[in-house]
């Protein structure tokens, strides 16, 4: 009888183990999101899954280019999923549907037609980002005010992987 109520012990101290690991790896280190929406085309398609790098900016900010998820500001129980433009400093400006910062026009590789908005010159305060989505014509992002420049601290993480579906398999850069 004893050899059971061991084995039982085991396997509860196991589950415990296995539960908090995982809290643990989900607060800190790494978190699945599922692509909501067409922000972000022809990057991420709508229903796709992600693997968010959590405790990259821990040590050091967001760079240009890389695609994270923030809690929006205007309710931070939803998460955006955007693109990095901007940051500290930087000089932001929209015109003719281009983007330029720092008076450099944005070489854009990932977006399929020219912004049909413009946005004045304005300069990303410190501690902020500025972000669109890939999908400039029909995405929600700091070009407008109820997202505006991205606080460091609703930063979420680094999007760096698209696992599901397998056939759109990937890395983001």
């Amino acid at each position: 009888m004893s050899s059971l109520g061991e084995e039982a012990k085991d396997w509860i101290v196991s589950i415990l183990v296995a539960v908090v690991l995982a809290f643990f790896i989900r607060q800190f280190i790494v978190e699945l999101y599922i692509v909501d929406g067409p922000s972000m085309r022809p990057t991420l398609q709508s229903g796709e899954r992600l693997v968010v790098n959590k405790f990259i900016y821990r040590f050091r900010p967001p760079e240009k280019g890389e695609v994270l998820v923030f809690r929006y500001p205007r309710d931070p129980s939803r998460d955006f999923i955007k693109r990095v433009i901007a940051v500290p400093g930087d000089s932001i400006e929209i015109k003719e549907g281009r983007v330029y910062v720092n008076d450099q026009l944005l070489n854009e590789p990932y977006i399929l037609e020219k912004t049909r908005s413009e946005y004045p010159r304005a300069t990303v305060p410190q501690g902020t980002i500025f972000v669109m989505g890939d999908n400039r014509n029909n995405s929600e992002d700091s070009r407008f005010v109820d997202v505006g420049f991205v606080p460091y601290d609703l930063i979420k993480g680094k999007a760096v992987l698209v696992f599901w579906p397998v056939g759109q398999f990937k890395t983001l850069e």
